[in-house]
């Protein structure tokens, strides 16, 4: 048999195919049949009690391998699994046998072919104990339900030399022995290639000449791992509708389909997936992988980074004093976990040093690190500047890198080589000087750059030593289209080339290309692209809504020039942004610093703060971008939402809040954890005297914070008037806080509880509502699980109040007696109430009867909304007849979601010519069809007819309809038809 199952893993897969009866009867065979071999005796005790696992080690323990496994299969035959026989005997003599094989080869060659491995110099293609850790824990026994997993890192962390290693351990049998029969390796950036496939061929391609194996390896799929490296260079989206995807394996189809129905689990479902990509693409199809295991690869640790640099420096003072350098500037630090840029990083602060530069000038950003790091790769050792030809060679590969941004390209041919002016005699330097690296066979080269940073770099690059115009390729743009393309909030694959345009534009790199490339440079016609774009950005409701206002700030961050970060930053009067990380910090408080017109700033803060604590430079960046509260003047609203802020980071907050100079009128504090120092963060409550408008929706509150709150608002000085507090976990015992609130608080005019489980505790509430001294004007309590008693106390407070103008009472359950009750209350001439929600509170036809008096009775209710409540064409007619009631003034009307047809519309139209108060009609999710909708747009011609706005799903009707809605607001220009 193979030496790869010469293990207590491999016989302990098939003792896990014996029943518990089996495997009883296996050890007393075991007994017999080692006597009979005169083989040396296991103490019988040790048998009797052991587990499968405990045997098998047993097993190789005792006995040579070889033995070890005729016995095994002796006893098999014996209790008839002659199946386990000749399963094992296939596996390790056919196609199992010769797939790791060529895996072991294909992996061994790709590892010593890549020349920038080489680099590196430690790095070994044996698993970490680190890594094998990992990977073992991935896909660990213990965990079978475990099946998809993604593992997310940086660009360049490390992910695709993990995989390969990953490989070369299971080919060697060390990794996944007992686990997995095959693993199968497919490269994203070669899957592009095909076209059409099935998955049979992407598998068997390079290994087997035919698709004879294929039966034998989907026999059992739960043994199969398919391993996908690089999936955001696919650029899917996973969003196929399920009948497109294909469970047959042999089928020819779309390699996009192929991959989506394997990854969706309609092909091979019980085989193990795993997924390497970015994690902004982890972010985006996490979900459609059905919520799979996330593992993150971090890159170089501080230890690391430091065995490059003294393999690179020889442990020279050189390497000590960049390495500190590095590890002082948090920017070039980050970029050092990637381990191909820290090698790129050492060259190039080698380099320098070796020449007398000062590292704090030409290395103060990452655009300086990575321009002298290409630069230096076109300069001969020991010559102050290059030749013509390295002039020339660089030029060709800018020229190639802008052609791959433009048409997301990261693999070049020859061809591809040639029409940017590189021939084929450029390519051996390219790859001596790494430059490029070299991939696929000798018949079918291909070529990449060393990261896809670099590329960035060299397409950035192009823009400033030649015209767009002169490209040999029509669909490369502008500098400004790069701007207009990847400066927007969508995903995209080239996520630092505006940051590097923007830092080429620096002062000091302007000397560096000029000292390189000589003085005809096109910075003139890059910075004006630059602000064209901006200012166009800023002028345009529609782009600023795309901007990517972070991005926007790497890239100032990068050009570091302070008159024009503060004309650029003041463009923008509202901004909004997600930081994930200490750079994120670092950048945000260089540009918010510097920002004087800002009116609204939203953000949240994710996997910044992890522990209670800040570190010194946390505090220090975070201090800096609270500081916009008291340095802008201008400022009035300010959200932060789905953020973890620990207690140092909410007392910074708090104190810019409570200063003077800050003029927030709106505070907003969504879904954000508080720490122990919320005591701290309410008193901002008490010494604001312009903060009016408060939002603390989707924040739990615990009691003792909402006793804080509470004692807050009741202070005299506080003046908050606007008071949100949506699903915050408030209970019905809190309604006694706020009833002392509405009691002692004449400032406070409008009250959002939505979604809190308030129940009975409402009767508190209520109580300090009916009170003459309560100046509430809004009240909403939607999904507040009110009980009985509670509508009958709301029938105290509408008739009692006369403050209270507002009143939702959406999604809570209304019985046509608490209808009839709460009507009785509503239709009398004394209340004031002039608007009322109850959408989606279970009214039948039989509540429009109430409804319709309340319309009737009250002249002081304008707007009425009672979507999704089943009331039908019946209720309807009910209502219509209310609606042109000389004492009906309503002027809004929801009826969206209401089981209408179009056997109402004539009734609807009667109140489109009758009504002279109705503006607004929302019949939105009704099944009208062509006949209503026709009715309704002859009223809508009528001279008499006052509407104003007119809201249907124009997408669910017919092109006939959809016509004849458009022709009549075309023809009415007081007239506006929206939709959904």
């Amino acid at each position: 048999m193979a030496s790869s199952f010469f293990s207590e893993f491999g016989l302990l897969w098939y003792l896990k195919e014996l029943s518990r009866n089996e495997f009883k009867i296996f050890k007393e065979k075991l007994k017999q049949e080692t006597l009979h071999l005169g083989l040396q005796q296991i103490p019988w005790a040790n048998v009797k009690k052991a587990t499968r696992e405990v045997l098998a080690n047993l097993l190789v323990k005792h006995y040579k391998e070889t033995q070890a496994w005729d016995v095994t299969f002796t006893i098999f035959q014996k209790i008839n699994r002659e199946d386990l026989c000749q399963k094992a005997k296939k596996e390790c003599t056919g196609y199992t046998k010769t797939y790791r094989a060529h895996i072991k080869e294909k992996f061994s060659e790709a590892w010593f072919r890549d020349t920038v491995m080489h680099c590196y110099g430690y790095v070994d293609k044996e698993l970490t104990q680190k890594e094998r850790k990992c990977l073992e824990f991935l896909f660990a026994p213990k965990e079978p339900r475990r099946r998809t997993v993604i593992l997310t890192g940086a660009q360049g962390v490390g992910k695709t030399t993990v995989l390969a290693k990953l490989m070369l351990a299971w080919a060697e049998d060390t990794l996944y022995q007992q686990k997995f029969s095959y693993v199968f390796y497919l490269c994203c950036r070669e899957v592009r290639q095909v076209t059409v496939t099935s998955l049979a061929a992407l598998i068997c391609r390079d290994w087997s000449d035919s698709l004879t194996p294929i039966g034998e390896i989907t026999s059992e799929p739960e043994r199969l791992l398919f391993i996908l490296d690089g999936f955001e260079e696919l650029m899917y989206d996973l969003n196929e509708p399920e009948s497109d995807l294909c469970s047959d394996w042999m089928a020819q189809r779309p390699v996009q389909v192929v991959l989506s129905s394997l990854l969706r689990k309609k092909m091979l479902p019980e085989s193990s997936l795993l997924v390497a990509t970015v994690p902004s693409y982890a972010r985006f199809i996490k979900d459609r992988l059905g919520h799979p295991e996330i593992q993150t690869l971090q890159g170089f640790t501080e230890d690391e980074m430091l065995l490059s640099f003294s393999f690179i420096f020889r442990k020279g003072w050189r390497g000590v004093k960049a390495f500190h350098f590095i590890r002082s500037n948090k920017q070039l630090f980050s970029m050092c976990q990637i381990p191909v840029l820290c090698w790129a990083a050492c060259t190039c602060l080698k380099q320098e040093m070796e020449r007398g530069k000062d590292l704090a000038m030409t290395c103060r950003r990452t655009i300086s690190l990575y321009s002298s790091f290409v630069l230096n790769l076109f300069t001969p050792k020991g010559a102050r500047c290059p030749d013509e030809q390295s002039r020339v060679r660089l030029k060709g590969l800018c020229s190639l890198a802008a052609e791959g941004m433009w048409s997301n390209t990261f693999v070049f041919g020859e061809e591809d080589l040639r029409r940017n002016g590189l021939a084929a005699s450029d390519i051996p330097a390219l790859l001596d000087i790494k430059a490029l690296r070299k991939g696929g066979g000798t018949e079918n080269a291909s070529y990449t750059f060393l990261h896809l940073c670099i590329q960035e770099v060299c397409a950035a690059l192009f823009y400033f030593i030649k015209s767009h115009a002169d490209h040999p390729i029509p669909a490369v743009g502008c500098a400004e289209a790069v701007l207009a393309t990847h400066l927007k909030r969508t995903k995209a694959q080239w996520i630092f080339l505006p940051s590097f345009l923007f830092g080429l534009l620096n002062e000091n790199e302007q000397r560096k290309l000029g000292a390189f490339f000589g003085a005809h440079l096109c910075q003139e016609e890059v910075r004006q692209a630059v602000e064209q774009h901006l200012w166009g950005v800023s002028q345009s409701e529609h782009l600023r809504g795309q901007l990517n206002f972070l991005m926007l700030c790497y890239c100032l961050f990068e050009m570091e020039d302070e008159a024009f970060v503060r004309w650029a930053v003041d463009l923008f009067q509202e901004v909004s942004f997600l930081i994930t990380d200490l750079m994120d910090l670092i950048v945000l408080s260089y540009c918010l610093t510097r920002c004087s017109a800002l009116r609204k700033l939203d953000f949240s803060i994710q996997n910044v703060f992890i522990d209670t604590s800040m570190t010194g430079y946390q505090l220090l960046y975070w201090n800096d971008i609270c500081s916009v509260l008291t340095a802008n003047e201008n400022l009035r609203e300010l959200q932060v939402s789905d953020s973890n802020l620990p207690g140092p980071a909410l007392v910074t907050l708090s104190n810019h809040l409570k200063h003077p100079r800050c003029r927030l009128q709106m505070l907003k504090m969504n879904n954000v954890s508080f720490s122990a120092e919320s005591w701290f963060f309410f008193e901002v409550f008490t010494q604001s005297p312009v903060l009016k408008h408060l939002d603390l929706s989707d924040t739990r509150i615990s009691h003792d914070d909402f006793k804080l709150l509470c004692n807050a608002l009741n202070n005299p000085a506080c003046n908050i008037e606007s008071l949100l507090l949506v699903e915050c976990g408030l209970l019905a015992d809190d309604c006694e806080g706020f009833k002392e609130v509405l009691m002692r608080n004449t400032k406070l005019k409008i009250l959002d509880l939505s979604y809190n489980c308030l129940g009975n505790g409402l009767s508190l509430l209520c109580e300090a509502l009916c009170l003459p001294a309560c100046a509430l004007r809004g009240l909403a309590l939607i999904d507040c699980r009110l009980r009985e008693p509670c509508w009958e106390r709301l029938r105290d407070v509408v008739l009692g109040n006369r403050n209270l103008t507002h009143l939702d009472l959406s999604t809570n359950g209304l019985e046509d007696k608490d209808l009839n009750l709460l009507s009785e209350a509503l239709k009398q001439p004394s209340c004031y109430l002039k608007s009322l929600s109850l959408f989606n509170c279970l009214i039948t036809a039989n509540g429009c009867q109430d409804l319709a008096s309340i319309l009737t009775g009250n002249p002081n209710l304008i707007n009425l909304q009672i979507g999704h409540n089943n009331i039908e064409d019946d209720g309807v007619r009910l209502l219509c007849e209310a609606l042109l009631h000389p004492n009906c003034h309503l002027e809004n009307l929801g009826l969206d979601a209401c089981g209408l047809t179009s056997a109402c519309c004539e009734d609807l139209a009667s109140v489109l010519t009758g009504s002279r108060c109705l503006k607004k009609l929302n019949l939105a999710g009704n099944p009208l069809d062509h006949h209503g909708s026709a009715a309704v747009c002859a009223a809508l011609r009528h001279p008499e007819c006052g509407l104003q706005t007119l809201e249907l799903e124009k997408a669910e009707f017919d092109e006939e309809t959809q016509e004849l809605l458009v022709a009549e607001e075309e023809r009415n220009p007081c007239l506006t038809i929206t939709h959904r």
